[in-house]
């Protein structure tokens, strides 16, 4: 295993989340970091993240740190000394970025943009910004802000010039088990004791990735990353209808419609990303189209997908059976 963090530190935006706790989780176990700084508005949820973390961080390894990245000074300040930022700060629910776009508009692009600036301010190493699938071809508002945002951080190490910092992204989709997800919905139902899982619609896929997955490939863009590349973790698809019968064998499954801003599969490399796009023993990588120093040229060593090439949960080689949904199920860790 690389020791890339050890000795170094790593400040995450959005730390109370799902991923920030996992990836906290993860690296103090694995790594032996100098100090991770949880940046996050929230006091409640710091207070909470560091009560949890009392038996983890046996050696006072973790800062909280309160701020928005909305508040470019706010985030000079916190990344004093930091040599890796993780951006997952993110208004994330569709349906209240549609509702109240604007405020939408000031995390997602705007603090991203703020972000960008402060790394550079203060020279930080690496910087990895989590995507979506929502940000590729989308269909909502919050898609639309996260691929403006996918943009500016690859656009970003053009302004790097000579500075030693790197600007790298990874696009996964919904985690199994996160907030909002079809598993905790289910399950929610089944706790209630329903007898029907509602399906949007029968041809509906997902990809199946977990937090610590996540994780694992934003500490790859980590030790890999030039400058611009997006990395995508190659997992299994399932068809909802066969996780709704491994949840609750036999159940009826009525078909209630596609929802506002919903896609039928989870897409992560298009066509049009297709030249551009390589494939590894267990991931893809985009890399920028655009070259801004010879120290940031993309050296591709995996096999170049084919003309025309598109992954999606729909059109993947590898699938979950309802027996194998199953057997993760008990793996899954419900927000």
């Amino acid at each position: 295993m690389s020791n890339i963090i050890d000795g170094k530190t790593i400040l995450v935006t959005g730390g109370t989340g799902s991923f920030g706790k996992c990836f906290t989780k993860y690296v103090l176990a694995h790594y032996n970091p100098k100090k991770i700084i949880i940046y996050s508005r929230d006091e409640y949820k710091q207070f909470i993240m560091q009560n949890n973390f009392k038996s983890i961080d046996t050696e006072n390894k973790l800062r909280f740190f309160i701020g928005d990245v909305r508040d470019k000074e706010r985030l000079e300040r916190a990344l004093e000394g930091v040599d890796y930022v993780i951006h997952a700060a993110a208004l994330k629910q569709v349906p209240a970025c549609e509702y109240n776009p604007s405020e939408a508009i000031k995390t997602n692009i705007n603090g991203a943009q703020n972000v960008i600036d402060a790394c550079l301010n203060r020279g930080v190493s690496k910087v990895v910004a989590l995507s979506t699938d929502k940000a590729v071809n989308p269909v909502n508002l919050y898609g639309g802000t996260k691929l403006v945002s996918d943009k500016l951080f690859i656009a970003a190490n053009a302004y790097a010039g000579d500075k030693d910092t790197c600007f790298s992204i990874v696009r996964y989709g919904n985690v199994a088990g996160s907030r909002g997800s079809v598993i905790p919905f289910f399950q929610n139902i089944i706790d209630k004791n329903g007898s029907d899982l509602p399906i949007t619609d029968y041809r509906m896929t997902r990809f199946w990735i977990s937090l610590t997955q996540g994780v694992e490939l934003v500490i790859k863009a980590l030790e890999e990353a030039k400058g611009g590349e997006t990395f995508i973790s190659k997992i299994p698809s399932f068809k909802i209808t066969d996780l709704a019968q491994a949840m609750k064998p036999g159940c009826e499954m009525p078909e209630v419609g596609i929802r506002e801003g919903e896609k039928l599969h989870e897409v992560m490399v298009t066509v049009e990303d297709s030249p551009n796009t390589y494939e590894y023993d267990k991931h893809f990588i985009v890399y920028p189209q655009m070259v801004w120093s010879e120290s940031k040229k993309p050296n591709p060593t995996g096999k170049k997908v084919p003309e025309g090439f598109s992954y999606s949960s729909g059109n993947n080689t590898e699938w979950l059976s309802v027996e194998d949904i199953q057997k993760l199920l008990p793996t899954v860790e419900m927000e």
